[in-house]
């Protein structure tokens, strides 16, 4: 979803892309994501574990949006040796294909808000603590480091986002292990109803993806941000059965349920979540555009038009 919705604008903004995707089933790669762009683009299948093919895609390139991993955080805590495979492992082959080649680029990480896990205050701010109640939390903050340590050790030019919780279009619809609103918008879409834990009172900070993709662009472009980290969302944060309300409402006649938390979930769960985006915004001429319910109701617009490239 991300990295298809960077490369739209990419293209747009006259970029020559090139696209490296493993296309792992569970991970949402979609070559239809890449509608109308396809003549515009190289597009290499091929995995970051993959350290030559890695290095050879490296030279002459401008930016490089290092988005690939393993993006399910309950996954993570029942395989997380193939987390740290690619969460870790690969990011550093991405790192040492960077520094062989000595190359100029941008690099920017899609870090993750589970980096600080359990909240202690509200909104979360880039100095807050790390909690990490997940590998995939754990692996992503490690990933940071190794952002961090080769730009200030060989001079790389990285930058991390520590991103909200991002929904919209072009996102993989077949589980729910990762990008709940977006799965909700299927459920309803399919007629069936949206089942909430606990009261749902827990609040998130969901960005959609176009101001996220916009967000991380300006980054890339914007000269004093190499070596830094910054929060990625909105800075607003709405209940969990609020979204959930939205959901139903531009989907009508979905019923919204509640349930006991299952025990696989609740030890995860991090309480409320606001970005505290005074950072990203003060280094960069950008803020997120999309309101809540207007992100919901172009997501579903486009999940009704290309449903059959998604289920």
């Amino acid at each position: 979803m991300i990295g298809s919705t960077i490369a739209q604008m990419a293209v747009q903004s006259g970029a020559q892309v090139t696209i490296l995707d493993a296309m792992l089933p569970a991970y949402g790669g979609n070559l239809f994501n890449l509608q109308g762009i396809h003549d515009a683009i190289k597009f290499v299948l091929g995995d970051i574990r993959d350290a030559e093919l890695v290095k050879s895609q490296i030279p002459g390139m401008d930016y490089i949006f290092s988005l690939a991993g393993q993006v399910s955080y309950v996954d993570s805590n029942t395989d997380p040796l193939l987390d740290l495979e690619i969460n870790c492992k690969g990011h550093i082959q991405v790192l040492e294909a960077c520094r062989q080649a000595k190359t100029k680029a941008r690099l920017i990480f899609a870090s993750s808000r589970f980096v600080y896990g359990k909240i202690d205050y509200n909104p979360v701010d880039e100095g807050h603590p790390f909690n990490c109640l997940s590998i995939y939390g754990i692996h992503k903050l490690a990933g940071e480091k190794y952002y961090r340590f080769y730009h200030e050790a060989y001079g790389l030019e990285t930058v991390s986002v520590r991103i909200a919780n991002p929904y919209g279009p072009r996102q993989q619809m077949k589980h729910s292990k990762y990008g709940i609103l977006n799965w909700f918008i299927r459920l309803a879409l399919e007629g069936k109803p949206l089942t909430i834990y606990g009261d749902g009172r827990q609040g998130r900070d969901y960005i959609f993806v176009e101001d996220l993709a916009e967000a991380m662009f300006a980054l890339g472009l914007a000269p004093g941000t190499s070596g830094q980290v910054y929060n990625l969302g909105t800075g607003t944060g709405t209940p969990f059965i609020e979204m959930a309300h939205l959901v139903a409402a531009a989907v009508p006649g979905t019923q919204v349920q509640q349930v006991e938390w299952p025990a696989d979930r609740y030890f995860v769960e991090t309480g409320d979540y606001v970005s505290d985006i005074g950072k990203i915004t003060g280094a960069v001429a950008w803020r997120p555009r999309t309101a809540l319910k207007e992100g919901i109701a172009r997501t579903v617009d486009y999940y009704r038009r290309y449903r059959e490239k998604y289920w």
